[in-house]
Formats: structure tokens, C-alpha cells, sequence
């Protein structure tokens, strides 16, 4: 997979039928694979089998689609930029340096630019996001000990 980078915001038509087809689609959400019959506005007309897995992704971009949203497909293989990886964070690109820079997340160099693994950057938000929700629940905890309400 290439990694240029195409931006295509839905047009009314297509929220609409991705709407429709997402519907249409999810009531198979839970299967091993599922058979599809294709017919093109060409009249070509085919025969596939997606895995369970497939479909499911497949769902998820009629979902955003549906929404009015342009999405990404990424390999997770794929290396990024530290703007990339920065965005995928929620986070400045000076932050993620400085995450880089204190070993918090692995990186390579090209030239003068760093590069980071996609999987590296999504192992970091998990960790992270259980350390918050853990924070959250000891303060939960500890507001019902001091009896505050919650």
C-alpha cells in the first residue's frame, strides 16, 4: 500500500448510501466471512468473499463515511512522521520529540528526520490510556471513601 495521502470528504450522495449500505451490511457483522455479489454502474459484475475481519473494517469506513468523515487506511507496519504520530496522539509534534527523545517511544532516523513505527504509536496510546483509566478509577475510589458523592 502506497502512503500518499488522499483526502476525499463525502459528498451527500455518498453519506447517504454509505448509510444505506452500512445498515444493509451490518447485520452480518458477526460471521466468519461473508459472500458478496458486485455489479459495477459498467455492468462488470463479480463474485468475492471477505473474512469477518474484513467486513468489520469494511463497516468501519461506511461508519465514518456516514458521518461526513474522511478516513485513513494505514498498514500497521507502516512507519509515520512525528506530525503523523503526533496527530494520532492528540499531541504537538514538540511533545511527541520530547516522548522520542526520553525513550518513551521507539524511533528511527532518516536523514534529519525521525520515523516511528504505527504499532509503536498505537502500543504507546494504549499504555497510556490504561494508566488514565486506572487514575480515574482510584480517584473514583477514593471520592466514595471520602464519601463526595460519586
Amino acid at each position: 500500500m502506497s502512503a500518499q495521502k488522499i483526502v476525499h470528504l463525502p459528498t451527500s450522495t455518498e453519506v447517504e448510501q454509505a448509510k444505506i449500505s452500512s445498515r444493509t451490511l451490518s447485520k452480518y457483522a458477526n460471521v466468519e466471512r461473508v459472500q458478496l455479489s458486485l455489479l459495477g454502474s459498467n455492468g462488470e459484475s463479480d463474485e468475492l468473499v471477505l473474512p469477518g475481519h474484513v467486513l468489520q473494517m469494511l463497516l468501519d469506513v461506511l461508519s465514518e463515511t456516514s458521518k461526513g468523515n474522511a478516513i485513513s487506511l494505514i498498514p500497521h507496519h507502516q512507519e509515520v512522521s512525528t506530525q503523523e504520530a503526533a496527530n494520532l496522539l492528540n499531541v504537538s509534534r514538540p511533545f511527541l520529540v520530547g516522548l522520542l527523545e526520553k525513550g518513551e517511544v521507539p524511533f528511527r532516523k532518516v536523514g534529519a528526520h525521525r520515523r516511528v513505527l504505527l504499532t509503536d504509536v498505537l502500543a504507546y496510546r494504549e499504555k497510556t490510556e490504561q494508566l488514565r483509566s486506572k487514575a480515574l478509577d482510584e480517584l473514583v475510589a477514593l471520592s466514595q471513601d471520602e464519601g463526595m458523592g460519586y
